[in-house]
């Protein structure tokens, strides 16, 4: 294992998915990390760890763990097929499926006008309006005397 490395992965013919940590890497920590990816010590193998249930699938998993790592700063060395940067599957080729040329329908059906409606109404600007007159007079407000009492609170 490379001295800057602080991770690998790989597969073991016995314990399936495993993760090993360099010597210089912090035991406890390396452990609690492997923990949190679902890696478990193996018995009598001090810096090995392997995949709990490799069988629910164990490949995706190893690479999540691979990636999260990376993510958190550690060099990680895995095997190609566990290695999500080499591992990527290609790009998918793009399969007509009509979206576009529906978008473009819908687009030219939203600019254009409706036919079922009529032409629109013409307005005048509101500044055109007429204002009325004011009133000569002064506005006269009768109270009557249950208004001006009011309600009890």
């Amino acid at each position: 294992m490379d001295r800057g490395t602080h991770f690998t992965f790989g597969t073991h013919e016995q314990h399936g998915f495993v993760a090993a940590f360099h010597a210089s890497m912090p035991a406890h920590l390396a452990h609690w990390y492997l923990e949190r990816e679902q890696f478990e010590p193996v018995p009598d193998q001090p810096r090995l760890f392997r995949l709990a249930e490799p069988e629910r699938d164990g490949p995706r998993r190893t690479r999540q763990a691979v990636h999260d790592l990376r993510r958190h700063g550690y060099t990680v060395h895995a095997d190609v097929a566990l290695d999500p940067a080499a591992s990527a599957s290609p790009p998918r080729p793009a399969r007509p499926n009509g979206l576009m040329e529906r978008r473009r329908r819908v687009a030219q059906a939203a600019a254009g006008r409706s036919p079922q409606r009529g032409p629109a109404p013409t307005t005048s600007p509101p500044s055109a309006r007429p204002i009325p007159p004011k009133p000569t007079y002064a506005p006269t407000v009768h109270l009557t005397a249950s208004a001006a009492a009011g309600r009890s609170r």
